[in-house]
Formats: C-alpha cells, sequence, structure tokens
C-alpha cells in the first residue's frame, strides 16, 4: 500500500481572520522531498435542509467572494466549542425564521479539501414552527421554498451553484425517496 502521509515540518499562519487562518505549512512528502503546503483553517459548519409544508427552505444572498446572488441551503460557521447540532439550530433562526423540532445528521462532507479543512455537517430539519428570523447584522437574506422536483430542476439549470446545497438536495432525493 501506497504511503500517503505528509509530515508538517513548520506551521506557519500568514492571516488570523474573523473565520479562518490562512497558513503557510512546509511538508515533508512520502518521498521525502520537502513543498509548501498553503491551507486554509476552518472552525467546520452546518448547513440544513429544511422541509416545511413538502417544500424544501432555501435562502437567497449575496456571496461577496463571487459577486453573485446564491440560492442556498441556510449554513454557518461553527463557534469555538460549539456542537454542530446546537449551531443547526442557531443558524436555522437566525436565517430562516424557523425553528425545528427534529434534526437528523445526514452526511459530513468537505467543500475543498485540496486548499481548506472546512468539515460541513448537514443536517435534514424537521417539525418546523415559525419563529422570527434573526441574521447577523452582515447578513441579508431572503427565505424562499421550492418543491424537491424544483430544486433539482434548478441545480440542472444551473441556478443552485453552491456545492453543499447541489449535496444536500441530491442526497435526499435519492436517500430519502419516501419523505
Amino acid at each position: 500500500m501506497l504511503n500517503f502521509d505528509e509530515e508538517t515540518l513548520a506551521e506557519n499562519v500568514i492571516y488570523n481572520g474573523k473565520i479562518f487562518q490562512l497558513m503557510s505549512n512546509t511538508v515533508r512528502l512520502p518521498n521525502q522531498r520537502i513543498t509548501t503546503r498553503d491551507i486554509i483553517s476552518h472552525p467546520g459548519a452546518v448547513a440544513l435542509l429544511p422541509i416545511h409544508d413538502n417544500n424544501i427552505i432555501l435562502v437567497r444572498q449575496y456571496r461577496y467572494a463571487i459577486n453573485q446572488v446564491t440560492l442556498e441551503l441556510p449554513a454557518g460557521t461553527l463557534r469555538d466549542g460549539e456542537d454542530p447540532r446546537e449551531c443547526a439550530h442557531r443558524e436555522l433562526i437566525e436565517e430562516t425564521g424557523y425553528s425545528a423540532t427534529n434534526l437528523e445528521k445526514l452526511f459530513d462532507c468537505y467543500l475543498a479539501p485540496g486548499y481548506s479543512s472546512e468539515r460541513v455537517t448537514m443536517f435534514l430539519a424537521t417539525g418546523l414552527s415559525e419563529q422570527r428570523q434573526d441574521p447577523d447584522e452582515d447578513e441579508f437574506i431572503q427565505v424562499e421554498t421550492a418543491t424537491l422536483p424544483e430544486a433539482i430542476e434548478m441545480i440542472y439549470r444551473n441556478q443552485i451553484v453552491d456545492a453543499k446545497t447541489i449535496a444536500g438536495i441530491l442526497y435526499f432525493k435519492h436517500n430519502k425517496p419516501d419523505f
């Protein structure tokens, strides 16, 4: 079996931001060569697939990094030491104005493992009741709904381009067909 392990020889924090760190680490490869790995060290996040009245609740928001408005599943970054389930409850209310009586973990995934440690835990949120939407002061969010077939069609038409949203909706379609 091929050895894939890379040994970290030095860690260098280039930037310490509000949400993540940018690091440039020196590593020894399995063939003993030395190289650099630039990574974004991220605390992790949650995403939710909320179902209410047979509709998926989505959020529309502007994403500065791509200069585009996107339609996504609600999501948010874990706070230091926060349990993903607690974060999911918090983010659902903040972004959509709904609370859930049931949160079922669907899967974990990495969005860009080539350069980021961000791991997203996806939850199915059901048993929803309306609360008051409470977005962060820097969030401007519009709540929308779509049926599962409509959401899938939006993926195929490239109207939904967010990877976690695509993964969550397609996972749900293939693993919860009787829902």
